[in-house]
């Protein structure tokens, strides 16, 4: 917007402030509908929608956030109340999720119809200004921010928007905005601060609502000249599991297509074979062939390990020193192979997620869980699991376990063969963890067999 005298307003505002427009109601006729939509709340957008979605929770949880917009909505309906027909004053849509670049918001949308006496520019002066960016109470609010503000707020938290010939209005506010007056760009952004506020979290929300803002000021795009040539030689990274195959032995599981493709991810060829006699046959070719898989995976299933004759798949791998991966029944088959015992949970964790920490051996920079956290949440699928206890002394390795003791990792001594209990390619498992772990299969058990 070009205000005049080299001054502009560059912005993309999240806030309607003021609509009004004109309705029909079957109990009051022809009106004026006005609705305004609070915003506060704010968290970071998370790298991808599975974190986001665990963004989502933890904003809908919070009780100081839930306070924060409950008060701004109230001042919102008070101001409706005041040039609205008793009775119409309603909150239609209550901490409803919006998402934006940079960060999630929660929005209360509240309506009103307008006294006949009223019109829309009543209902915008009626609303000045909005409570989200003032406080309440409003006047001492604004008092308040009249002495404490180092300076005027001027164009910050007003309101852009039209007023058309039908008495319709339709405006909003001047957040996230960029203001440039003779070549000099300023950005301004507020949080609502509550008793029960954390300065440092408030200072951090204030940088997170305005980065994009500055990034679009500072930060070097794909036309600037300094780029052109970083990109021109810009080259795609080798993957880590280019060359190498790998060979995934599919229990009639649901979800073994996933771990496949995560496997594809790494670079490696997969070739997926069904369980049975005919699975070990073609891995015994390979090997005859000379085309030694540099992996096979025992992938997910039902049942016991028994109903799909996993001690001889694991025989095969032992017999020629193939690394080898289990996921859920695999690890299963693992245990029972080596003498171990298998139990049964007390519930069934069937797309559950849990928290597994890392023991001392997994945290090992030569095992499946290099580079993770030392405690990340994963998904389940299983009834059966491993009894640590029944674990031969000079076999196992247990790398990482839940809260309550179950074994969700474990890795062999001396031969190249891991696994884990939990699903790697789950969507209640992050994807980067996931593949993480897989690719480091790859990478670090192949290195047990050079030594």
């Amino acid at each position: 917007m070009n205000l005049g005298e080299e001054e502009y307003l560059v912005g993309a505002s999240p806030e309607m402030f003021v609509r009004c427009e004109s309705t029909w109601d079957e109990t009051y006729g022809n009106v004026m509908r006005v609705e305004t939509c609070p915003i506060s709340g704010t968290v970071s957008r998370g790298k991808d929608a599975l974190e986001d979605a665990q963004r989502v929770k933890s904003l809908m949880m919070n009780r100081k956030e839930e306070s924060e917009l409950t008060m701004c909505t109230d001042v919102d309906r008070n101001d409706k109340s005041r040039i609205c027909i008793p009775g119409t004053v309603k909150v239609i849509g209550r901490r409803q999720i919006e998402m934006y670049s940079r960060l999630i918001h929660t929005v209360d949308h509240v309506e009103g119809y307008l006294r006949h006496n009223f019109d829309a520019l009543d209902a915008f002066l009626c609303h000045t200004w909005a409570v989200t960016v003032t406080g309440a109470p409003k006047t001492w609010a604004i008092q308040f921010v009249e002495e404490n503000e180092r300076s005027p707020r001027c164009w910050y938290g007003g309101a852009v928007g039209m007023v058309g010939f039908d008495g319709s209005l339709n405006t909003g506010l001047t957040l996230r905005t960029i203001r440039i007056k003779n070549g000099i760009a300023e950005v301004r952004a507020g949080a609502t601060l509550l008793y029960d506020s954390d300065p440092t979290a408030e200072e951090l929300e204030t940088e997170l609502k305005a980065s994009a803002m500055l990034d679009a000021i500072l930060r070097e795009g794909p036309e600037d000249e300094s780029n052109l040539t970083h990109l021109s030689s810009n080259t795609k990274p080798k993957q880590p599991g280019a060359g190498k195959t790998v060979v995934l032995i599919d229990h009639e599981d649901s979800f073994v297509h996933t771990l496949a493709n995560y496997l594809r991810q790494t670079g490696a060829t997969v070739t997926t074979l069904r369980t049975g006699p005919s699975a070990l046959a073609n891995i015994q070719k390979m090997i005859n062939e000379g085309r030694k898989p540099d992996m096979v995976v025992l992938s997910p299933g039902p049942g016991n390990p028994s109903d799909f004759k996993l001690s001889q798949s694991i025989d095969l791998m032992v017999k020629n020193s193939i690394p080898t991966f289990g996921v859920c029944l695999g690890l299963q088959g693992m245990v029972e192979h080596f003498g171990g015992t298998l139990g049964v949970l007390s519930y069934p964790m069937h797309g559950k997620p849990s928290t597994v920490s890392l023991t001392d051996a997994g945290k090992s920079q030569q095992g499946i869980f290099a580079g993770l956290p030392h405690q990340f949440e994963v998904a389940r699928y299983h009834s059966l699991h491993g009894l640590e206890d029944t674990f031969p002394n000079d076999q196992f390795d247990v790398t990482a376990i839940t809260d309550d003791g179950v074994v969700m990792g474990i890795s062999h001594k001396t031969l190249p063969l891991a696994a884990v209990q939990f699903h790697p390619e789950s969507i209640l498992t992050s994807p980067e963890h996931g593949l993480r772990i897989l690719t480091n299969a790859l990478l670090n058990l192949s290195l047990q067999v050079q030594d």
